[in-house]
């Protein structure tokens, strides 16, 4: 089992910059894929990023690539995504999915999951 717990949220102007970390107790972190989902008010839940196990394989949503990029310190047991140009429509609750399969898109495939951080981007 692993419990996950992101961070780094906050408020940004359009334009900016944000890093957010995913941090995973548990002696097995590297045995799981980690992905980064998002959720608007009033939207259904979006796959953003995931990362194997090993930190070669990445998958990124067609609306973040080549902006977002997701990276993992297994040493750490922390997943990071970094944001940059980030526009209005990337406002949402963060959060990170742990699985054990790779790769994984959707929602309900995923077995662990952190609470989630606020990213807001203003206009």
């Amino acid at each position: 089992q692993v419990q996950l717990v992101e961070s780094g949220g906050g408020l940004v102007q359009a334009g900016g910059s944000l890093r957010l970390s995913c941090a995973a107790s548990g002696r097995t972190f590297s045995s799981y894929a980690i992905c980064w989902f998002r959720q608007a008010p009033e939207k259904e839940r979006e796959f953003v990023a995931v990362i194997s196990r090993s930190g070669a394989g990445k998958y990124y949503a067609d609306s973040v690539k080549g902006r977002f990029t997701i990276s993992r310190d297994n040493a750490k047991n922390t997943v990071f995504l970094q944001m940059n140009s980030l526009k209005p429509d990337d406002t949402a609750v963060y959060g990170c999915a742990a699985a054990s399969a790779f790769p994984l898109l959707r929602v309900g495939e995923y077995d662990y999951w952190g609470q989630g951080t606020q990213v807001t981007v203003s206009s």
